[in-house]
């Protein structure tokens, strides 16, 4: 990340933050109600074979409604089938992205192996114009407010007993299409993250961050420090 990179202020840009969960067969355990020493049973099925992946990304923009979006990966258990996203499938969500928000996007997410990839940052590279990436801190889940539209969605399918891959499918995208269109849900996401959006705090971020870039990264050489200090000046 070199010094001078224009923010998400400068940009008019959507600050997005992108992360990855999965449901099998088998779901979530939930507490619910029951006569006293009558334990309910949620019978599923004994193989666990097939899993729905998701790649989830929520966009805040001070002054704007939050937004959004998703993308499944189906693995149906078979054999020489690919089990997660691949790069591209990434790509075509930032594309996604943009495209259905109109804005510039400053996109946030893990160290996953994948987010690594050569041929996503020779993407980024190509379409500066619109798009900056950056690595959040390794290990540090509590800073992507993703996390919190995955706690909705569990606690959704708490002792859900699907019938079949096709079902569990249909109604992760039901849920998640709920989540859609209740944006005080995507909100929520951002406050137990530690961070704010502030139009004031964002455009003194936005003079100030560039020439701070450098001098963050960690001992290691790494950006993860570095990201973690633009995502918190950006939001306060």
């Amino acid at each position: 990340m070199a010094a001078g990179k224009r923010t998400a202020a400068d940009l008019g840009a959507h600050i997005c933050f992108e992360d990855e969960a999965g449901q099998g067969l088998r779901p979530p355990k939930g507490r619910t109600w029951a006569p006293r020493g009558a334990r309910p049973v949620v019978r599923v099925r004994g193989r666990n074979r097939g899993r729905v992946n998701i790649a989830g990304v929520v966009c805040y923009r001070a002054g704007h409604r939050s937004r959004f979006f998703f993308k499944l990966h189906i693995w149906h258990g078979r054999r020489g089938e690919p089990k997660a996203f691949s790069w591209r499938q990434y790509r075509d969500l930032i594309v996604m992205t943009h495209l259905q928000l109109g804005t510039p996007v400053v996109w946030c997410w893990d160290n996953l192996n994948v987010h690594l990839v050569k041929e996503l940052a020779d993407f980024a590279e190509e379409h500066q114009d619109w798009l900056q990436i950056f690595q959040m801190p390794s290990y540090a889940p509590e800073l992507n407010p993703a996390e919190g539209i995955w706690s909705l969605l569990k606690r959704h399918l708490a002792d859900f007993a699907a019938v079949d891959l096709t079902h569990l499918t249909r109604v992760i995208k039901r849920k998640l299409k709920k989540i859609q269109y209740r944006p005080h849900l995507v909100d929520g996401c951002l406050p137990p993250t530690g961070l704010t959006m502030d139009d004031d705090a964002i455009s003194a971020a936005a003079r100030s961050v560039g020439n701070e870039t450098k001098q963050v990264a960690d001992s290691r050489g790494g950006v993860a420090a570095g990201a973690a200090s633009i995502v918190g000046s950006l939001f306060g």
